[in-house]
């Protein structure tokens, strides 16, 4: 029985060796924790990552984002070693950790929810443990070593998640804006080639649904893609108000264990860094509660939205059909459209793009919502902000290029359609108005609809012009203003 019992307990002796040698012991303000030996997050991270499980979507999930948070220390890094304080050992272990996590390294490590409570402060402090024991570990030491390279007297050093935090969502941002510009640029572009390809498509244009007058196939693709451009141009623009941030605030903008001249040259390295021009808010205290940046962008996303989702529909309706439609331009046959109607095609790109561009709505909702409610000096809501600003932004870049390559480039015109409705329009009445009069082709247009005649069949009928006067009012191409 002893030598039973006297085994048991050197198996208890091992196991709990082996478990003691797979992880090391941090503590924190509420005690110690055990964190995992090859985890580069540490106690802080640890207490988050019991906390806040929301979503199932991480820091990591945004990899701009992940690089927008490592860009903001080596900017702080470099600028508290510029004003004297970050020993230049620490800094060069640093800029390695940073530069490392910049090149796509230790993302997994950034497990934090991106829903969290603390105002971005499990967020910040995850950051700051990672590049910690990244930088410890290149240095040759330990993870947890702290004694070498703390994560808050080093890598928060002089800084807050008040300012740290604004500030990476505002570099991710402006880091993805850049993507989605791109594709968006795409987007035109294949919008104008269209526009070009159908210069010379005649085709009656709509207002409120019904007839309008003449125009070409060309000009309202080319119109959807000046839409878009300027869009873009909106896009741009609102960028520069993410450029504005507010490093050096600390708390609540005062500045507060921040080194004089520290807030002025982290924003010359986050410039140097990131190629765009940042800049330092001339007020750090309105800075830190305002989030007009963040509501402008938003807004921009929303925009670009509100147009692409125009677009969509007015697609879906101009390829309506086939026979009971109106049936005017084909949008390319991606899959069958149903399980009971056979030979049934759905417009399901523009369909997407529309789910896309709802979504990109209520996400601008959010920063609404969030944005208003912040209290007094510091506003608690940026999480979410966060998200509904980086989802959008995911959500085009995936979906634009997709409109564009499985729509867009395939969209051919039924001609034979269009020109069926240039001659039965009663639409071209309105060039009449000069010669004959409100009235008088107010008759007209009346008779055709009454008689089902077309409005030249009438006009013929009852002598009201020559064939040449005929020719050069109502040539469809001159209606247009191609001519």
């Amino acid at each position: 029985m002893c030598k039973i019992i006297q085994y048991v307990a050197i198996l208890c002796g091992c196991f709990a060796g082996s478990l003691y040698s797979q992880t090391r012991t941090e503590k924190d303000l509420l005690g110690e924790k055990q964190i995992p030996n090859n985890a580069y997050y540490g106690v802080q991270t640890a207490r988050a990552l019991e906390n806040f499980q929301i979503s199932g979507m991480t820091t990591q999930f945004y990899p701009d984002y992940v690089k927008a948070f490592a860009i903001v220390k080596l900017a702080a890094a470099r600028a508290n070693a510029d004003v004297g304080r970050l020993k230049k050992e620490r800094l060069t272990a640093i800029e390695k950790a940073c530069q490392a996590v910049i090149d796509g390294k230790y993302h997994d490590q950034f497990l934090v929810d991106l829903y969290q409570g603390g105002a971005g402060t499990s967020a910040n402090m995850n950051v700051n443990e990672v590049l910690a024991n990244i930088a410890l570990e290149l240095s040759g030491h330990k993870k947890g070593e702290y004694q070498y390279i703390e994560p808050h007297d080093d890598l928060n050093m002089g800084q807050s998640t008040n300012d740290v935090y604004p500030t990476a969502i505002k570099i991710a941002l402006i880091l993805h804006n850049d993507k989605l510009i791109k594709e968006a640029d795409l987007l035109a572009k294949a919008f104008h080639k269209k526009g070009d390809e159908f210069k010379d498509v005649l085709k009656m244009g709509r207002t409120e649904g019904q007839d309008a007058v003449p125009m070409t196939l060309g000009q309202e693709f080319h119109a959807f893609a000046n839409q878009l451009d300027a869009e873009i141009a909106a896009l741009r623009k609102s960028e520069a108000f993410l450029c504005e941030q507010n490093m050096g605030a600390t708390a609540i903008g005062t500045g507060i264990t921040a080194s004089p001249g520290y807030a002025e040259k982290v924003a010359v390295h986050l410039a140097k860094i990131t190629g765009k021009p940042i800049v330092k808010s001339k007020d750090l205290i309105a800075a830190t509660s305002s989030q007009q940046g963040f509501v402008i962008y938003s807004s921009a996303l929303k925009s670009l939205a509100i147009a692409l989702s125009k677009i969509s529909s007015d697609l879906i309706f101009l390829a309506s059909g086939p026979r009971a439609g109106i049936f005017e331009i084909n949008l390319p046959a991606l899959q069958p459209g149903s399980s009971i109607m056979p030979g049934k095609v759905n417009p399901v790109m523009p369909e997407l793009m529309n789910e896309v561009c709802f979504k990109v709505i209520g996400n601008d909702l959010t920063v609404t919502l969030a944005a208003h409610s912040g209290l007094l000096q510091l506003n608690a809501f940026e999480p979410v902000e966060a998200i509904a600003m980086m989802e959008s932004q995911g959500l085009f870049f995936k979906a634009i290029p997709l409109f564009r390559k499985n729509c867009i480039e395939g969209i051919t015109p039924n001609e034979a359609t269009l020109n069926h409705y240039m001659e039965r329009s009663v639409g071209i009445v309105t060039a009449l108005n000069p010669v004959l009069g409100y009235e008088k082709t107010t008759e007209l247009a009346k008779e055709a609809l009454e008689t089902n005649k077309g409005i030249l069949e009438l006009i013929r009928e009852k002598k009201l012009l020559t064939e040449d006067q005929i020719k050069k009012l109502l040539d469809p191409a001159s209606l247009t203003g191609q001519k």
